[in-house]
């Protein structure tokens, strides 16, 4: 027998959020492990906040809509907002009641500048990071470090001369550029969009773009980040990055690279840390730091096998996480998401492998 439809419209809802979330969701394992990481930071929170004055979004709330806006590859705090409206799942995380009010978008993104002078994201992510800890997923010997580049939110019609009287454009909008046969370099050059991008290009066979650099150290047991920056890109910030990430580890720990470092500065600054460096080899351009003494053994296989694991971070933070072209501008800013959002892949990692069975 056909249903009729009923047009009148409810009035009350009597089902609360969280019995409409089902059980064995996702996100579920997530929410308490944010909520105990948040409840760490509350004192820190605490700090940033005058005792006096209108009460302002929780920041709890602006964490846990941030962490969704990356799960979910919302491309803007105004589609964030939206989704907050009337996507029940969203409440029910956050944190909000079904008939909560929305927050506006620019009150939302002003509320977030006081995260990154407070630089939460950090702080967010080395809890993250100890939670892993606590629950035994890290290892203390076995290492991997790698960079990858980020696009900036800046055009290379914006790169100019430094020294150049500004011109009115033919076209505000969308001027006429024509740097053909110029020589550009960061030395005389600057975004006018964004002045802290640098051209930067992988490879011969790469164009130039305007980039940043982000830099991750993995742990090989289970592939969590337990460190990452972001830099302007250049030529020699992968390898200081990782001197610099390296000097935090345990001595007799294993580094593994890819051929980039191979250099016999970078193997001679490792070892000089009590670091084994399980660089990969140079095998044409250039004769390699490594030899034997290191390749001969069964763990240096292993490095080079397992290093491979840290492309899946780089992967999913710019095919989920909003990182594949930066939508916001400055080292602060870009890198404060590209800390954060290593959070949340972690997040996603740990919930994956202890959902495992044992």
């Amino acid at each position: 027998m056909r249903g009729d439809q009923d047009e009148q419209v409810e009035v009350w809802s009597y089902i609360p959020l969280e019995q409409r979330v089902p059980a064995e969701h996702p996100l579920r394992p997530m929410r308490a492990m944010v909520d105990i990481v948040l409840k760490e930071l509350s004192p820190q929170f605490a700090r940033l906040y005058s005792r006096v004055g209108r009460p302002s979004i929780p920041p709890e709330y602006l964490l846990r809509a941030l962490l969704l806006q990356i799960l979910y590859s919302v491309r803007s705090e105004r589609l964030l907002m939206e989704q907050l409206d009337y996507n029940l799942l969203f409440r029910w995380f956050v944190g909000l009641k079904a008939d909560d009010r929305i927050w506006d978008a620019t009150v939302f993104t002003k509320n977030r500048q006081r995260l990154l002078e407070g630089q939460i994201a950090v702080a967010f992510f080395e809890r993250v990071v100890a939670l892993a800890r606590e629950r035994e997923l890290l290892s203390d010997e076995h290492f991997t470090v790698d960079g990858t580049l980020i696009e900036a939110w800046a055009s290379l019609k914006s790169f100019k001369r430094q020294d150049a009287p500004p011109a009115p454009p033919d076209d505000p909008g969308n001027p006429t550029v024509n740097f053909h046969g110029e020589r550009r370099s960061n030395a005389t050059h600057a975004s006018t969009t964004d002045p802290e991008a640098r051209l930067f290009r992988k490879g011969d066979s790469h164009e130039a773009k305007l980039c940043y650099q982000g830099h991750v150290l993995m742990e090989n047991r289970h592939g969590l980040a337990v460190d990452g920056s972001l830099t302007p890109a250049t030529g020699f910030a992968e390898r200081e990055q990782a001197l610099a990430m390296a000097a935090q580890l345990p001595a007799g720990a294993t580094l593994g690279a890819d051929k980039s470092y191979d250099t016999r500065e970078v193997v001679d600054a490792l070892r000089g840390l009590g670091v084994t460096p399980h660089v990969a080899q140079h095998t044409t351009k250039r004769s390699s730091a490594i030899d034997g003494r290191t390749t001969r053994h069964d763990g240096y296989v292993v490095s080079q096998r397992e290093r491979k694991r840290i492309e899946e971070i780089f992967g999913w933070l710019k095919q989920i996480g909003l990182l594949r072209k930066t939508r916001h501008r400055g080292v602060a800013r870009v890198g404060w998401m590209f800390t954060f959002a290593l959070a949340v892949y972690n997040l996603v990692r740990m919930r994956n492998v202890l959902a495992q069975p044992a």
